[in-house]
């Protein structure tokens, strides 16, 4: 496999909606080319950023052919598939393998809280189905559960699984992970420019939708052996890494908000149990994103 199998700087993208609750896919498409236009070799859609939890596996392959369709081959795309349905997961792993996406990206599933042995067998079944390579995503915050380093020993040796997103907030227990071969991806963009120093291959990112460019900038001037300049990038994002990852639910509701700001959606909408920012909670968004130089 390639040293950063799905790309370096990827987003979760936000599934836009219209008033009456439906997908957007003109939406979808502009997010997917206003990402790849701004840095991004790589898209995540269907993940939590994309309010998976609400969508229909058929909105998923919509979602997933419209992107593909937008951005051709100008990036990597990976079609999450994760939830807590074994059964689920599958059907949404067959579907984006013949929609014609790169990958996978594979959460724990939530709420039902599986054993180590539950994880492994849940993912065993979901990797035989896809037939893709597949990007593990560990978000215990999210989903009650971790997975233990003996489980990464195990399923080193499945050779589809070739990525983990990591979202644990440990880089030492990253290194780790990467050792047993895996390339490892940031999944917390305060974190990014540390991933980068403990071995990581790149970002899947929430922050991206607004400052992909910086991201790109960060990553290539810490491989062209200027940790410095890196550092001074991140510096200059971080007003708008801390409005966007601040507010409550901050994935999709900030993300969708920012998106709006800087005119690449004509709204802010969600959907339930899920509920945009107020105009509060914006205006605190636009002062972040003042202060990074993301909005002038």
């Amino acid at each position: 496999m390639s040293s950063a199998p799905f790309g370096t700087v990827l987003t979760a993208m936000v599934t836009p909606f219209r008033e009456d609750g439906s997908v957007d896919l003109d939406g979808v498409q502009r997010v997917a080319r206003h990402l790849v236009d701004h840095g991004h070799d790589g898209l995540v859609v269907s993940g939590t950023t994309g309010e998976s939890p609400t969508t229909t596996k058929e909105e998923d392959g919509e979602v997933l052919a419209a992107v593909k369709d937008a951005v051709g081959d100008r990036a990597k795309l990976v079609a999450g598939v994760g939830t807590n349905d074994t059964s689920t997961s599958i059907w949404l792993a067959q579907q984006a393998a013949k929609t014609g996406a790169d990958g996978v990206l594979l959460v724990t599933p939530y709420y039902n809280k599986p054993g180590q042995r539950g994880i492994v067998h849940h993912f065993r079944q979901v990797v035989d189905a896809a037939e893709l390579p597949v990007m593990l995503y560990d978000v215990p915050g999210r989903t009650g559960s971790t997975i233990a380093l003996e489980t990464y020993e195990e399923i080193a040796g499945w050779e589809p699984v070739v990525a983990v997103k990591d979202a644990v907030g440990d880089v030492v227990r990253g290194v780790r992970i990467k050792e047993m071969g895996y390339a490892v991806y940031s999944g917390d963009d305060h974190a990014n420019l540390a991933w980068l120093a403990h071995g990581a291959v790149g970002f899947v990112s929430v922050a991206g939708h607004v400052v992909g460019d910086r991201l790109r900038a960060m990553y290539d001037a810490y491989h062209h052996g200027d940790p410095a300049a890196a550092l001074d990038i991140f510096t200059g994002m971080l007003p708008a890494l801390d409005a966007i990852m601040d507010v409550p639910n901050y994935g999709a509701t900030a993300a969708k908000a920012a998106l709006e700001l800087i005119g690449v959606l004509d709204n802010r909408r969600v959907r339930s149990p899920l509920v945009a920012l107020d105009d509060t909670e914006v205006a605190a968004l636009r002062v972040g994103l003042e202060a990074a130089g993301v909005l002038g």
